[in-house]
C-alpha cells in the first residue's frame, strides 16, 4: 500500500507512534510518505528506503495574523495524494489532522479517499472538550472511515464524551525491542552519576498534565534516604518551575537537566527507575520504553497506563498526587538492586508479550485494509 501519514513532528508520544509506524510499515513493504510541517525528530537521523517526506509550505500572507495551517495542509494532502498515488491517509490527532484529511477529500471528489484517524489523547480529552472545538472534533472523527485508539481508556473516554456514530478501534501503542533494550548501546551513566548512585529518571514534555513538580517532591524524599542523582529530560513550560522548587528543596545540585535528546536510548537504558506521575496518560509511552530497557517505572494510577504498567510486576502505580507512595516505592526499588532486575525483566517480557511491533503493526494493516473495502 502507499500510505500517507500526518502527525505533529515533535517530542509527544503521536509523534514517536507515527513515526515508528512508518518505520515498521516500510520494513513490511509499503510506501510511506509522511505529509507534515517537518520531519518528525524519531526520523531525522537515518535514511530509510520506502519513506518520503512532504513538507507542509506556509506562504506568509499581510491578511492572516497566523497562517492557515489546516488549510495548507489539507490542500498539500490532496497534493500528494495525487502525485504518489496514494491508497488513504493516516491521521494522528482529530485536531486539525482529521479535518484536514476531510478537506483534501472533498477536493478530491468523486475520487475516494479513505481516512484512517488515530486518537492519541487530549485531541480528546483537553482540545477537543473545549466548546469552540467540541462538534468539530465530533466532526472529525464520523467522518472518518476508520478510528482508532491507543487504549481501552481513551477508547471508552471517546465514546462516552462523544457518542461517535463510528465504532472505536483500540490499538495499543508498540515499542521497538531491537531499538529500546538493556544493556544501552554507548550508555552515558558516568556523565550523571557516580557507580554507587541511583540514578531516577523523568522524560517529558514538561506540561502542567506531567506534574513536574511530583517528581521533584518525590525525588527529594528519595534523597532522605539514599544517594540518587535525577536526570530530567525534555522541555517545557513547567521545567522552570522544575528548577525553582529543586532549589528550593534543595536538591538542585542532583539534578541534571538534559533538555530534548534524540538519543533517548543511550539515556534511558542507564537508568535505574523511571518516575512518571503523570496526571493522566492515554497510554503511557516513555513507561513503555522504559520497560522494554529494563527499567522499573513508577506512576499514577490513571487513564491508560495501568494497561501498560503491571502494579507489584514491572513497576508500582499509586493514586494521583500520592508523592508519598510513590517516594516510598522509588525508595524500595532504590535500595533494592534485586528487585530492579527482577522487575525490569517482567517488564522487558510484557514489552515484548503484549507490545511488540509483530503484535500491533499488522492490527493497522488490517484496519486499512477495512478502510479501503468499506
Amino acid at each position: 500500500m502507499k500510505i500517507g501519514i500526518t502527525c505533529y513532528p515533535t517530542y509527544g508520544g503521536s509523534g514517536v507512534l507515527a513515526s515508528e509506524l512508518g518505520k515498521f510499515l516500510a520494513k513490511r513493504g509499503h510506501e510511506i510518505h509522511f505529509i507534515t510541517s517537518t520531519i518528525p525528530y524519531r526520523l531525522q537521523r537515518d535514511f530509510q528506503e520506502r519513506i518520503y517526506f512532504h513538507t507542509v509550505d506556509m506562504e506568509p500572507y499581510p491578511l492572516f495574523e497566523h497562517p492557515p495551517y489546516d488549510l495548507a495542509l489539507a490542500a498539500k494532502m490532496r497534493d500528494v495524494f495525487v502525485s504518489e498515488g496514494l491508497d488513504l491517509l493516516h491521521v494522528h490527532y482529530a485536531i486539525p489532522h482529521a479535518i484536514s484529511a476531510y478537506l483534501a477529500a472533498q477536493l478530491l471528489k468523486p475520487q475516494r479517499v479513505p481516512i484512517v484517524t488515530t486518537l492519541h489523547g487530549t485531541d480528546i480529552t483537553l482540545v477537543g472538550q473545549e466548546k469552540s472545538f467540541f462538534d468539530i472534533t465530533r466532526f472529525g472523527i464520523n467522518e472518518s472511515t476508520v478510528v482508532t485508539a491507543v487504549s481501552d481508556y481513551l477508547k471508552e473516554r471517546t465514546e462516552s464524551v462523544f457518542s461517535p456514530s463510528k465504532p472505536i478501534h483500540r490499538v495499543h501503542n508498540f515499542v521497538d525491542l531491537d531499538l529500546f533494550r538493556h544493556p544501552a548501546f554507548g550508555c552515558h551513566r558516568s556523565n550523571f552519576a557516580t557507580p554507587d548512585q541511583i540514578v531516577y529518571i523523568h522524560i517529558s514534555n514538561f506540561r502542567p498534565v506531567k506534574r513536574i513538580p511530583d517528581v521533584i517532591r518525590i525525588f527529594a524524599k528519595v534523597r532522605e534516604q539514599i544517594d540518587a542523582v535525577l536526570v530530567l529530560v525534555g522541555e517545557g513550560p513547567m521545567l522552570r518551575e522544575a528548577k525553582e522548587l529543586a532549589a528550593q528543596l534543595g536538591v538542585q545540585k542532583h539534578v541534571r537537566y538534559l533538555g530534548k535528546q534524540l538519543d533517548i536510548v543511550s539515556i534511558l537504558g542507564c537508568a535505574d527507575v523511571l518516575l512518571f506521575p503523570s496526571e493522566v496518560e492515554s497510554f503511557g509511552l516513555a513507561p513503555l520504553e522504559a520497560m522494554a530497557c529494563e527499567v522499573p517505572v513508577i506512576a499514577s494510577r490513571s487513564g491508560g497506563i495501568p494497561e501498560v504498567v503491571a502494579h507489584g510486576v514491572s513497576g508500582f502505580l499509586a493514586d494521583v498526587g500520592d508523592v508519598d507512595s510513590m517516594a516510598t516505592h522509588a525508595v524500595e526499588l532504590g535500595r533494592s538492586k534485586e528487585l530492579r532486575v527482577v522487575m525490569g525483566k517482567a517488564g522487558r517480557k510484557a514489552a515484548k508479550e503484549l507490545f511488540h511491533p509483530d503484535r500491533i503493526v499488522p492490527q493497522y494493516e488490517a484496519l486499512y485494509q477495512l478502510a479501503l473495502n468499506s
